[in-house]
């Protein structure tokens, strides 16, 4: 998947859903092997539907996604979903780099053409 075949609405929920802390650790910890909603709860000093909230917003993001056996539902880390995340970071990272080159360039003398893209 490219970066921009993700819609700015996608971006902004990658970036919401990796913003904090316990989604961050829910992600690592579904990364290691599938968990259960229950098992994540057990985890956390919230309550259960603190969890599931937080599985919530992982999954709008398309970070993970859950599946039900039984009377369980496995959160199973989304294969793509990093490098989508990796994409996107990728992306500003040459923006920003681009802009400090050009920086550099006009505080040394040598302005450079715009892009035209």
């Amino acid at each position: 998947m490219v970066v921009d075949e993700l819609t700015e609405e996608s971006v902004d929920h990658l970036f919401h859903a990796l913003s904090d802390s316990t989604r961050r650790d829910i992600l690592r910890r579904c990364a290691e092997e599938d968990r259960s909603v229950s098992r994540l709860a057990d985890a956390y000093p919230m309550s259960f539907a603190g969890v599931q909230k937080h599985v919530a917003v992982l999954e709008r993001a398309g970070l993970v996604t859950k599946e039900r056996r039984g009377r369980e539902q496995l959160v199973h880390t989304e294969p793509d979903a990093m490098d989508r995340v990796r994409q996107v970071l990728e992306e500003l990272e040459r923006t920003w780099r681009g802009r400090a080159e050009r920086m550099s360039d006009l505080l040394a003398g040598r302005p450079r053409p715009r892009n035209t893209d």
